[in-house]
């Protein structure tokens, strides 16, 4: 494997956005093979080098993995959860790799759900910078009138900031109808607020598209591997391929531990390397 910048292994790691690696590298939390490391120029090798952050050393997965997951309801969208209940994981039973949701459905809700060992990847899909577009089947206990359904659209309030625009079309019209609902943002239990604020419940919310990404056929508490082309589309939509042909023109920075640099070229060995 080769050197990469330091921000760029944690945020594959899942340990954080490339922007807070920085903070947390810039804040000399960072150590490579016993030296902390404070420049953002930096460049490691997981492989090879010994990186860790809060003195807990990080491993580079073995490959990265893409799961599309049709999440149950009544299902917690954590890897652990205090109050002992199911939760996403319990259907990823006997996997070798370490893998985590990305993003969360709300516990009664159900629907596509991706899974990953892929940092880098989450981030992008949870980032409300890039604008990524997930689109639910919404029952609601009454019909929004033409007026609603326009100002549901441009945006209300919620917890003193507006929502933003959105996708609303109704699909089936009877005293308990179905709405399509496009959103751009991940705000917790957003569909449900929306909807309350023009005095509606929602009964049933199931995601069924995320990007381009369909839920398709999966049955809930089914999941299969994203293919390979999949996994390259999403990485064109959220930009990923570009950055990183730009972040290979960029001047590297100075080595972090320099000698253990050097002792590798001649040795194949890193200095201070458990």
């Amino acid at each position: 494997m080769p050197e990469e910048r330091l921000q760029k292994l944690l945020a594959h790691a899942g340990i954080a956005s490339r922007r807070k690696a920085e903070e947390l590298i810039v804040a000399g939390r960072v150590s490579v093979n016993g030296h902390t490391v404070t420049e953002l120029g930096s460049k490691a090798d997981l492989t090879v080098d010994n990186v860790k952050i809060d003195g807990q050393r990080l491993k580079a997965p073995q490959h990265f993995i893409y799961y599309a997951f049709n999440k149950p309801k009544n299902v917690v969208t954590t890897v652990h959860d205090p109050e002992g209940r199911d939760t996403v994981m319990h259907y990823f039973k006997g996997m070798r790799e370490r893998i985590y949701p990305v993003g969360r459905l709300d516990y009664a809700s159900e629907g596509l759900l991706l899974l990953t060992n892929d940092g880098e990847f989450a981030n992008r899909i949870t980032s409300p910078a890039n604008h990524l577009p997930k689109t639910y089947l919404v029952k609601a206990n009454g019909i929004l009138t033409a007026e609603q359904e326009e100002t549901f659209r441009r945006g209300v309030p919620m917890h003193g900031k507006r929502t933003a625009p959105a996708r609303l079309r109704i699909v089936k019209q009877t005293v308990n109808p179905w709405y399509e609902v496009t959103i751009t943002e991940g705000r917790q239990n957003q569909i449900r607020i929306m909807f309350k604020h023009f005095g509606f419940l929602v009964e049933k919310l199931k995601r069924v598209k995320i990007g381009f990404l369909e839920l398709g056929a999966l049955k809930p508490g089914a999941y299969r591997t994203l293919t390979r082309e999949e996994v390259a589309r999403f990485r064109r939509v959220l930009k990923m391929d570009s950055e990183d042909e730009t972040e290979k023109d960029k001047p590297s920075g100075k080595r972090p531990v320099a000698q253990a640099a050097a002792h590798r070229a001649h040795s194949g060995r890193v200095a201070g390397h458990e």
